[in-house]
């Protein structure tokens, strides 16, 4: 019976383990080509910009008279008014397109796609290959052969001289002989470690690609799990503007053959409330010319229109499609409330929508706002950019009792400037713990929900001499962390056998707490001013805590 329980446990863990790897990965191609694409585009349109403008300085400086010149500086700001025009209008136009590009995007997610393939690279002998130089000649040791006289009445010294030379010139072909037999060995040393790291790399792959191959086979099956983790990475590698949060839950139904998708969608800001800048000559300024308070609410209602359908067209157009007859999509907006500065999360559309009926909609040629109203009697908040909230068709926390969710999430990808940690849900403060410390060269990977044995997180440190495994501890709270938590984190490093636990706070932790971890000897605390720092050194963060109070100064 425990061996059936611990294979069930190494089961599960593989699982977690395959998953967590497979949002990962996507996450990091994600963003790697967004990055490739914002880098190609901004690169593209600096360099037309600079020619333009080298152009107009070069036409100043030819002006013939002060007035030429002027002229052309007026129509240079001008010009320069009618880019940054441009700018805006094209962010608009991506915005009004993201259904449509959406649409006549190819799916990029398969199976076969969230494999690894390995391509080692060339074998670098790093110059192992080639002989030292140094070698001997005896041409550079032989003494310089007698005349006639000398070999009559010198031919002793000669021979002496000779053979002295012989025996210099034996010891450096024996020591360029060692040499040539050390740097021999070196380079079979260096190939056999190579062909081991290419034996290993391609192990590694098979591992892992057996793994999506148990994931496939669990997911074409019906199991819940797998086809909630499949619909939540294709959901995830959907590119959308880089302003666009990536946060989905998702629920899958069997029984019913249902997908419950809730969806974090973008904010207000995101419509620019700018329509264009105009040269005022007399003041040689650009004034922003503001865009009407009800073409931003329009365009932004129409924007979460777009993003709900192509979330649906998303769903429908898997390779998985066929195990879903029917997708529900519940879209919230995170925010604060105005009356009472506390964080709020409205659901501004609802709908529910069969595969049968989707599949007649030409999405390239409808109204969004029209076809979830008139075709889909949808929920709609009547007033979305005000955030007027509507009831969920389907209400997904009451489902979390019945099914487990699948979140795809990446805590650091979805942070703005300044954001406020105290602001995030316990689970994202977690996963950014989790990628806190991989970033500072640690394997980690978040535990269960439950949090089985009070442990947030479990981190891998595999240097061989320092390392081993490290438990850590992730509270965000405003108050200060008492003496139990600490005591907790103590009792699990003695039960998992840990070499270091680490608590993690948003906060401060108290005296009794600090001299607890003091005694103890492996316990680090990581508190609030620490924590912002580490996260801009490692992560790139700038990030604030809205702490009540000052924490405590200590010498």
């Amino acid at each position: 019976m425990l061996n059936k329980i611990s294979k069930l446990g190494g089961d599960m863990a593989k699982k977690r383990g395959i998953w967590a790897e497979l949002q990962r990965e996507r996450a990091r191609q994600q963003r790697l080509e967004q990055q490739a694409r914002r880098t190609a585009a901004q690169a593209a349109a600096r360099a037309e910009r600079e020619r333009i403008r080298a152009q107009r300085a070069a036409a100043q400086r030819a002006a013939a008279n002060e007035r030429e010149r002027k002229r052309l500086y007026v129509e240079s700001r001008k010009s320069e008014a009618a880019e940054s025009t441009a700018d805006l209008q094209s962010v608009v136009e991506e915005l009004d397109s993201v259904l449509v590009t959406g649409v006549r995007r190819r799916p990029e997610l398969t199976f076969a796609s969230l494999k690894r393939t390995v391509q080692p690279t060339t074998f670098d002998p790093a110059g192992l290959d080639t002989p030292p130089p140094g070698k001997p000649h005896w041409a550079s040791f032989a003494p310089r052969p007698p005349g006639v006289f000398g070999r009559l009445f010198n031919a002793a010294r000669y021979e002496r001289e000779e053979a002295e030379a012989r025996q210099r010139y034996q010891g450096e072909v024996t020591r360029y002989e060692a040499a040539v037999a050390e740097r021999q060995r070196q380079l079979e040393e260096r190939r056999r470690s190579y062909q081991q790291w290419v034996v290993s790399q391609r192990k590694e792959a098979e591992d892992y690609n057996a793994q999506v191959d148990d994931f496939e086979r669990r997911a074409r099956a019906g199991d819940s799990d797998a086809v909630a983790q499949f619909f939540t990475l294709v959901l995830d590698a959907s590119p959308y503007p880089e302003t666009f949060p990536h946060q989905t839950r998702v629920i899958y139904r069997p029984e019913a053959k249902e997908l419950v998708v809730e969806y974090e969608l973008p904010s207000q800001d995101v419509i620019p409330t700018t329509r264009g800048y105009r040269y005022v000559q007399s003041r040689d300024e650009l004034d922003a010319l503001p865009r009407p308070p009800k073409e931003i609410k329009d365009r932004y209602g129409n924007l979460i229109a777009q993003v709900t359908l192509r979330t649906l067209h998303d769903v429908f157009s898997s390779v998985l499609a066929s195990l879903v007859d029917t997708a529900t999509f519940n879209g919230h907006a995170s925010t604060k409330d105005r009356a009472t500065g506390q964080p709020i999360r409205p659901c501004l559309i609802s709908v529910t929508a069969t595969r049968d009926v989707f599949s007649t909609f030409v999405l390239t040629d409808l109204d969004p706002v029209h076809c979830l109203k008139q075709k889909l009697n949808a929920l709609v908040s009547p007033h979305p950019y005000e955030l007027e909230a509507v009831r969920p068709v389907v209400d997904f926390e009451a489902l979390l009792a019945q099914y487990k969710f699948v979140e795809g999430i990446d805590a650091v990808a979805g942070l703005d400037s300044r954001p406020d940690l105290l602001a995030m849900t316990p689970t994202e403060f977690e996963h950014l713990t989790r990628q806190l410390f991989e970033a500072m060269g640690m394997k980690s990977w978040v535990t269960q929900p439950s949090r089985d044995d009070g442990v947030d997180a479990v981190a891998v440190n595999e240097d061989p001499v320092f390392g081993g495994v490290c438990i850590i501890q992730a509270k965000r709270t405003k108050s200060t962390v008492g003496i139990e938590p600490v005591r907790a984190l103590a009792g699990v490093m003695e039960d998992k056998h840990a070499t270091k636990g680490i608590l993690v706070t948003t906060s401060w932790v108290g005296k009794d707490s600090r001299d607890f971890a003091s005694r103890h000897g492996r316990i680090q605390l990581i508190e609030c001013e620490e924590l912002v720092y580490l996260c801009k050194e490692h992560l790139g963060l700038d990030v604030l805590i809205s702490l009540p109070k000052r924490p405590p100064h200590r010498r």
